[in-house]
């Protein structure tokens, strides 16, 4: 039976494959709910994971970089400061130090390895499997990037991506309402179709005699940080869709679901997310009427959103007056999952990770243990241990360099609103990922969010789609005969 998932599939990957760009792009986001699926049967793989979203990823690297114009594109903009040069020099370092320091501090260092039987087990470091394969998911994240540079140039292709970006926001809604449905429905042998990954899933844990909504996601925590990410990239990135339908009813309907689900998932780092989200969007509120005021996109709902928020917490604060009792079951839930998580095995465990990584990169003088050397439950410091100070100081510049980036090239206020939303969109995520983060990969949702930036804010880039649509232009109009020459040919023949 999980030959069909994957025949089905794969025969929508090649399909994709053979259609126009944005095809692909589409079903990029629509697999990333599937994160516990092994579209490849792991006894081909030797055990290893790969998952839909990587997968149709490589699919659109080869799309895109495949061809003499994508890898002169892709190199010219590896090489400029101004473009994705801190991100080549962090994969350049990061396959550096993956390649000689687990040889090089074999047996020296105590690590918690990446895959081990019991988690809460350490061992010496040596050279594994998992460093080949952590290289292989950080160089599909940076090729990414690049892919995705060259891809949303033009403004057609990015707002087909906002419409991806809600296509994978229904299909997150769709699989979490189903793993929530399966309670009481019988649909647990269909979801299992979809749970062939070689890792640990934790799919049926309860909490307060609740079960944990995990989709079809390793486990909670993983279901509420994709679904957080999802809320918050709709919520900052519907200013810059065009008026419709989508941004009007359909994305205010995925947010209130995605939000229902991030408080089923009952994960403690994305209830603190959401707390980070909530303080995106009033700080995002303020700097768009102060500092935005050029901006028709960003100044649109400016006054609704205020009456909507203040109207949200009057009834906040009358039903905590009135009735208090009908916010117990929230109080409860949010203390056990929060206030009490630093009593937990699970938040000792966790520690335990992120202690045994600092004090490998320590061992290792500043170098690192190479991706894969070890895990931990912070990302900054899983990329630290992993790739050494020296490769986590250019990720982190990446970082910057995207959160600074705010010229679009003059007249593109949609441009300018799309800059704005991968600024505050980034942030709840991100520092969920610093509780969370097990792994140097900084994912593929964020390489979708590194490669919008730069292909708005990179002069080189911006100058070639240009170049582009001249090209397209002339070629047109060489095929298309003149007015005056079709006008005079008329005129001969009268």
């Amino acid at each position: 039976m999980e030959a069909i998932p994957i025949a089905v599939f794969w025969s929508i990957a090649v399909w994709t494959l053979f259609r126009r760009k944005q095809a692909l792009m589409y079903l990029f986001f629509a697999a990333m709910p599937f994160g516990s699926f092994a579209a490849v049967p792991t006894e081909l793989t030797g055990g290893l994971t790969l998952t839909p979203t990587p997968i149709v990823a490589i699919l659109l690297i080869a799309r895109q970089l495949g061809s003499v114009r994508g890898l002169a594109q892709a190199l010219d903009a590896a090489l400029k400061a101004s473009g994705l040069l801190l991100l080549f020099l962090f994969w350049l370092v990061a396959g550096i130090v993956t390649m000689f320091m687990p040889r090089f501090f074999a047996g020296a260092v105590e690590i918690v390895p990446v895959r081990a039987g019991a988690l809460a087990d350490t061992a010496m470091l040596v050279p594994t499997t998992q460093n080949v394969s952590q290289f292989v998911y950080i160089s599909i994240s940076v090729l990414t990037v690049f892919s995705f540079a060259r891809l949303l140039r033009a403004r057609p292709m990015r707002r087909h991506a906002l419409a991806a970006l809600c296509l994978g926001a229904a299909m997150t809604v769709l699989t979490g309402g189903l793993d929530l449905a399966s309670q009481y429905l019988p649909l647990q042998p269909m979801l299992e179709l979809f749970r062939t990954a070689s890792y640990a899933l934790l799919t049926d844990v309860e909490i307060l005699t609740s079960k944990r909504v995990v989709g079809l996601m390793p486990e909670a925590s993983a279901f509420g940080g994709l679904a957080l990410a999802f809320l918050a990239s709709l919520y900052f990135f519907r200013r810059a869709m065009p008026p419709g339908r989508l941004r009007d009813r359909v994305v205010p309907v995925l947010m209130g679901l995605l939000l229902l689900l991030i408080w089923l998932s009952t994960s403690s780092a994305a209830y603190l997310g959401l707390g980070l989200f909530g303080a995106a969007a009033a700080a995002e509120w303020c700097w768009r009427a102060v500092a935005a005021v050029r901006n028709p996109l960003l100044q649109r709902g400016l006054a609704s959103e205020f009456w909507l928020g203040a109207a949200a917490t009057c009834a906040l604060v009358l039903i905590v007056i009135a009735v208090p009792r009908m916010l117990a079951p929230m109080r409860e839930m949010f203390d056990v999952m929060v206030l009490q998580k630093s009593t937990t095995s699970s938040f000792e465990e966790r520690s335990m990770w992120t202690q045994v990584s600092l004090h490998a990169l320590v061992a290792t003088h500043g170098l690192g243990v190479g991706l894969g050397g070890t895990r931990a439950s912070n990302f900054a410091v899983a990329l630290t241990s992993n790739a050494g100070l020296l490769g986590a100081a250019f990720y982190f510049l990446v970082v910057l360099q995207t959160l600074l980036m705010r010229r679009a090239p003059q007249g593109d206020a949609e441009g300018q609103a799309l800059l704005s939303a991968v600024r505050w969109s980034y942030l709840p995520p991100f520092f969920t990922s610093l509780m969370i983060g097990t792994t140097p990969d900084f994912g593929l949702f964020n390489a979708f969010l590194y490669g919008i930036a730069m292909a708005i804010g990179h002069k080189g880039l911006q100058s070639a789609a240009r170049r582009a649509d001249v090209r397209r232009i002339n070629d047109a109009s060489r095929h298309r005969p003149s007015r005056l020459v079709t006008e005079r040919s008329a005129h001969a023949s009268h």
